[in-house]
């Protein structure tokens, strides 16, 4: 014979258990998508970096020593 309370309450178990499911689908997605950005990102600066002129705001910060004499 079949409990239709426990049939229920599986039957709910696993909708929930669905709908959990698309979220962390989707949670793992946005965060896939993120680190491709972000590793895009850096290659590009990485690989193009060599091809820039430094700015002269490298130059200013520099700090004369005071080994000199």
């Amino acid at each position: 014979m079949k409990n239709p309370f426990l049939s229920l309450w599986l039957s709910q178990a696993n909708a929930w258990a669905g709908a959990m499911h698309g979220l962390w689908a989707a949670e793992l997605q946005r965060q896939q998508t993120r680190m491709l950005h972000e590793m895009t990102r850096q290659m590009l600066h990485f690989w193009s970096g060599a091809w820039m002129i430094p700015s002269a705001s490298t130059h200013a910060e520099r700090k004369p020593s005071s080994s000199r004499r």
